[in-house]
């Protein structure tokens, strides 16, 4: 395997992680950390740096048709800081081992570990895949300007990822799945009346009643991965006031979806579970993502002693439909979107070794 020479590795990763950091980039509002990462790559001798929007990428000079094109992603956006922060978040100060400062684990580190394992391989002929470095935006929120204009883009090229690495925090352990998510609008119709009368329909009682069936929602496939789809009604509103029989009850259903159905045959199945109310989907976009563990990505971290495990939270893998993605990175999620949020130094180091070793140990 390649070296990075030994005295610079972790000093110069340290050093591009805190320049990020000092730079405020919520999501939508990233063009500073943009211009930061496409002079760091400028000035390190990439020579094919582009950008669309403020997503930053680069493919290997030397491009091989007839290998697989490897993806090393991670998002610059952050979340605005927590009101609790007890220190400033655009100050990346390095005490007892911790980076720290806004999105420095979340997902600065991945990032800047990516990034460098690119520096380290780009020129290396005898990988069993082509690289490309993909450092984008919007992630935070899924925007409209990040991955999924990013993912089509590329797309026009000829160039779609046959596999992903996507850098979040996972404490550098496999994530080989996430769940997906729709949010779905119910609205139930009745009739009014007066409640102290025998008149009207009640919208409520009628939504009660495909509420329990959401409830007891149990389709015929089950995710071999993530298990069963998991249905909760999160908020309801009906009536307007005391003795008026409602004819309008309106509420809102969570579902963590999986590889078993899209979330289209997802909505349609719901649709048919319920017999009053009517649902429409805000979105389908943000899809469930399993990589079987038989994928060379998964066998090649599995190789490390890195354990695969199904991943709590959501990424941009859920934007990369139909592509294996692997979610790994240094830091812990738990510490995301958290007050005086932060990476152990050590964190970074490690992803700086393991993710050169995972893309050389790759074998199709």
């Amino acid at each position: 395997m390649g070296r990075f020479p030994k005295h610079t590795m972790l000093d110069e990763a340290v050093a591009l992680l805190q320049s990020l950091v000092r730079v405020p980039s919520f999501s939508r509002e990233e063009s500073d950390t943009a211009d930061v990462w496409e002079n760091w790559l400028r000035n390190k001798g990439v020579e094919n740096v582009e950008r669309l929007y403020n997503n930053v990428f680069a493919l290997v000079g030397e491009y091989d048709p007839g290998k697989p094109l490897l993806m090393l992603n991670s998002h610059h956006d952050t979340v605005r800081p927590a009101s609790s922060y007890t220190r400033d978040p655009f100050s990346p100060d390095v005490e007892d081992g911790k980076i720290y400062g806004l999105g420095s684990n979340d997902a600065g580190a991945s990032g800047v570990a990516l990034a460098s394992a690119f520096l380290l391989l780009k020129e290396r002929r005898d990988l069993p895949v082509n690289l490309l470095l993909a450092i984008t935006a919007a992630e935070e929120v899924m925007g409209e300007f990040g991955m999924r204009a990013f993912l089509p883009h590329l797309a026009e090229r000829g160039l779609t990822p046959d596999m992903v690495i996507v850098g979040e925090p996972t404490g550098m352990q496999a994530a080989i799945a996430e769940r997906g998510l729709l949010v779905l609008d119910g609205t139930t119709e009745g009739k009014s009346g007066h409640a102290a009368r025998d008149e009207g329909v009640n919208a409520i009682y009628r939504a009660m009643e495909d509420i329990v069936s959401l409830r007891n929602f149990a389709p015929g496939k089950v995710s071999e991965t993530l298990g069963p789809i998991k249905v909760s009604v999160t908020v309801i509103n009906g009536g307007t006031q005391h003795n008026v029989v409602p004819d309008k009850c309106g509420y809102v259903v969570d579902v963590r979806t999986t590889d078993a159905y899209t979330n289209e045959e997802t909505v349609e199945l719901l649709r048919k579970d319920v017999r009053w109310s009517v649902l429409e989907p805000r979105s389908t976009r943000i899809h469930a993502s399993v990589i079987p563990l038989s994928h060379p990505l998964v066998r090649s971290a599995s190789s490390l002693g890195l354990e695969p495990f199904v991943s709590p939270t959501t990424s941009d893998m859920a934007l990369m439909h139909g592509i294996p993605s692997l979610k790994i990175g240094p830091g812990q999620s738990s510490r995301s979107h958290t007050a005086d949020e932060y990476v152990m130094v050590e964190e970074l180091n490690d992803a700086l070794h393991l993710y050169p070793k995972i893309i050389e140990g790759i074998e199709l």
